[in-house]
């Protein structure tokens, strides 16, 4: 019994000891705690949702959007790898976290409202940004924007360079029937943004006077630089000889399409190549070079850091609880609730 007692009183004397490193341990704990909030107490929390990290243009606009917010918001961002699904759990995370706005680029944008409807039920402003939402769901919250683009512009853009290359070279008139054959390689199927470059590239080039002729189908590569790649040699395999330009709705899908042409010599960039025009859409670093290079001939430059800057002005204000353009240099179009960042084309010129 002795031993039993003196043993409880040792295991007591430990734990008071435990107890004690413990409290101090805790101490410094607490006080490291208490910088980390003196440091970032003050700041609000920008949750941010991507539709896919390795999106190249995407990419871009996050870069900027976090380069803009350093040192002034958390930011608390994930990547939705192009699934609804798993987006829509990462929105329950973050407004269970409380973030003070969210920053959403759609997986796909038709899923708009519910988000809408989950963020007005938490009262978080939330501002969509590049893939667009109907306007009418935009406007069903009033804590609620849009940052991005005006896609028939591209299009257009596309159609007014098409008229210029031809202009500048008839010899891209390979038959010389005073048509345009021409492949689409289109982003996605029901995405509202490429399906107007698709159409008003087409439009804007045949109300410049020129005759437009699609070789084959519309060729929906997702955006993806190694699907396009695939389906342009396939078109190149059927229909060698009969394809005299490339539209692309982007950047990626284009350089898909330079690799293809490259395996069989063409758009090399050397004197003397076989060359087909290929034209892109966003400006990324890859197509620039290209055309730098020779093996592609224009692009649209879409602003990611503009655009990325745009939304930090925006999401920071909403944090603060003012409206989303208080104090900055942006306006919205005619909707109300849309800023628009203008394109420009690029030939590198």
């Amino acid at each position: 019994m002795k031993k039993k007692v003196l043993a409880l009183l040792m295991a007591s004397v430990m734990m008071f000891g435990l107890a004690a490193c413990g409290g101090g341990n805790g101490d410094a704990a607490t006080e490291g705690d208490q910088a980390a909030t003196e440091a970032n107490g003050d700041l609000p929390t920008v949750g941010v949702l991507i539709y896919k990290y390795d999106d190249t243009y995407i990419s871009t606009v996050r870069n900027s959007l976090q380069t803009a917010l350093e040192g002034k918001a958390i930011v608390e961002m994930q990547d939705g790898k192009g699934d609804q699904a798993t987006q829509n759990d990462q929105l329950d995370v973050m407004i269970s976290k409380g973030v003070d706005v969210l920053c959403v680029n759609m997986v796909d944008a038709k899923a708009a409202s519910g988000v809408v409807e989950k963020a007005s039920a938490a009262g978080i402003p939330t501002i969509f940004f590049n893939r667009e939402p109907d306007t009418d769901v935009i406007k069903s919250y009033e804590k609620a924007c849009f940052i991005g683009t005006n896609a028939i512009d591209a299009g257009k853009m596309q159609g007014d360079i098409i008229k210029d290359l031809m202009d500048a070279h008839p010899e891209y008139d390979l038959n010389q029937d005073g048509k345009v054959q021409y492949v689409m390689f289109q982003g996605e199927p029901d995405n509202p943004e490429a399906i107007a470059r698709t159409q008003y590239s087409v439009e804007q080039a045949e109300a410049n006077g020129l005759q437009m002729e699609q070789v084959g189908e519309t060729q929906v590569c997702n955006w993806d630089t190694e699907t396009a790649q695939k389906a342009m040699e396939a078109m190149l395999a059927a229909n060698q000889g009969k394809i005299e330009m490339v539209i692309a709705n982007n950047d990626g899908m284009a350089i898909g399409c330079v690799a293809a042409l490259s395996n069989i010599n063409y758009n090399t960039g050397a004197e003397g190549a076989s060359f087909i025009p290929v034209i892109g859409v966003d400006a990324t670093d890859a197509a620039k070079d290209a055309i730098s290079k020779g093996q592609m001939s224009a692009t649209v430059l879409q602003d990611g850091d503009a655009m990325g800057k745009a939304i930090a002005a925006a999401a920071m204000n909403a944090a603060s609880g003012a409206g989303f353009l208080d104090g900055t240099e942006y306006t919205y179009d005619d909707t109300g609730v849309a800023v628009r960042i203008p394109y420009a084309p690029y030939t590198g010129q």
